[in-house]
């Protein structure tokens, strides 16, 4: 992909990729940063930083039509594609077996993650359950604290160690051809976007599927660039180059964001200044046609279970967490199951009616999202090719002028060159 950007963050012409799922990716500033591609292909494409602060890959050698063809089938900047089978299907939340709450008995990792633990719990009991030998997660960078590092974690001490969400770039899937290699088992934990992929893959290449039997995800809102984190460091007082560690999420929930200072001091700010204020206008703009921030690909997805104001407005007071958790698949409700019968979850029944008001974000991205892919395509611009995933059904559920304005407000962006 492009190894330079524009001032206003689209790519430069000039400096287009060969391929042409690459080029048509680069061409409408699709990519989410996954990493899958230089997985897939690492003796052609790796990934690199570009401003202002997001992984995107870099073509070095040219792929072949065959390989090109691949690509196209896996890579959620290029589309997804759901198939319910006999599940519910929510037109919003997608397949499900089933949708509760609970938070994890370990009272650390309750604390430390970023709602209840739930996450962090289910990964510690595949590890002491022997369903896999290791973890495949994302955690804090040492080399630089706003951004992350793809880890493989193979006890209770490693999980700990990630615990609460990490909202900056990552490419959990770029070593995806040395995981397989290495023979081992793992459970994969990355964004909605990096599931699709690896479901993708799996479902094409045995080795892959036995590499990652189990899947899972969380919610996601969109992937800010590391710029974000630089506002948000600034705006707590203080130099980057003093922050030996930065914590986004955690301890508490839902937490504050944490810089830690080379004279042992901290700032922090709340959850709902960090993110709201600052974080949320510096996402990519392939999380703002996303048509999966809540994992439909995986096999157990976890997320806030925020308490709701009187309007079912989301409270972001802290308290203790708790975590939603939905089971996509029978393997993951099997997991869920053994996770409770050995003692590490506790769990609660949840009607999936109240989740709209507790996600407004997923909510009317979902349901503008239609919207904005038509503006796009009257733009002339290239756009993922969902499939399965009840875009007409969740435009539906807005009012006509509330789809005209995100209609009206992408078509600008594009005018304008702030894509």
């Amino acid at each position: 992909m492009a190894s330079e950007v524009s001032q206003n963050g689209d790519p430069e012409e000039s400096a287009l990729p060969t391929a042409v799922p690459l080029r048509r990716i680069a061409r409408g500033n699709l990519c989410s940063g996954c990493g899958a591609c230089a997985g897939v292909f690492p003796g052609k494409i790796r990934m690199q930083k570009v401003e202002p602060g997001f992984l995107r890959p870099l073509e070095f050698a040219p792929l072949t039509d065959a390989e090109q063809q691949a690509f196209d089938r896996f890579c959620p900047a290029l589309g997804q594609k759901i198939a319910a089978e006999d599940q519910p299907d929510d037109v919003l939340w997608g397949p499900y077996r089933e949708m509760r709450t609970g938070w994890a008995t370990d009272t650390l990792l309750r604390f430390r993650g970023a709602s209840g633990g739930a996450l962090s719990a289910l990964l510690v009991h595949l590890l002491n359950s022997g369903e896999v030998e290791a973890i495949v997660q994302i955690a804090d960078d040492p080399q630089n604290p706003i951004a992350n590092r793809m880890v493989v974690s193979i006890d209770r001490d490693d999980i700990l160690a990630a615990g609460g969400s990490r909202y900056a770039p990552s490419a959990p899937l770029e070593r995806l051809s040395e995981m397989v290699d290495s023979g081992r088992k793992y459970a994969f934990v990355g964004k909605p976007c990096d599931a699709v992929a690896l479901r993708a893959l799996a479902s094409e290449r045995p080795e892959v599927a036995a590499t990652y039997p189990i899947i899972l995800s969380f919610f996601c809102a969109g992937v800010p660039s590391e710029q974000g984190a630089r506002e948000l460091i600034k705006s707590l007082g203080v130099h980057e180059d003093h922050v030996t560690s930065f914590r986004y999420r955690g301890h508490g929930w839902p937490g504050r964001a944490t810089a830690s200072l080379d004279d042992g001091t901290e700032r922090s700010m709340s959850y709902h200044e960090s993110w709201g204020d600052i974080l949320s206008k510096h996402v990519q703009h392939r999380c703002k046609i996303c048509a999966d921030g809540t994992g439909k690909a995986a096999d157990i997805v976890c997320a806030d279970a925020w308490e709701s104001d009187a309007d079912g407005y989301p409270i972001f007071e802290e308290a203790e967490g708790v975590s939603l958790i939905v089971s996509r698949t029978s393997l993951g409700e099997r997991i869920l199951q053994e996770a409770v019968a050995a003692g590490e979850i506790e769990i609660s029944g949840f009607d999936v009616d109240k989740l709209a008001p507790i996600q407004p974000g997923q909510r009317e991205r979902r349901r503008a999202l239609m919207a904005r892919l038509l503006a796009l395509r009257l733009a002339g611009r290239p756009t993922p090719r969902y499939r399965g995933l009840h875009l007409w059904a969740a435009a539906r559920q807005n009012p006509f002028s509330r789809n005209l304005k995100n209609f009206l407000g992408m078509l600008r962006r594009v005018i304008i060159g702030r894509l």
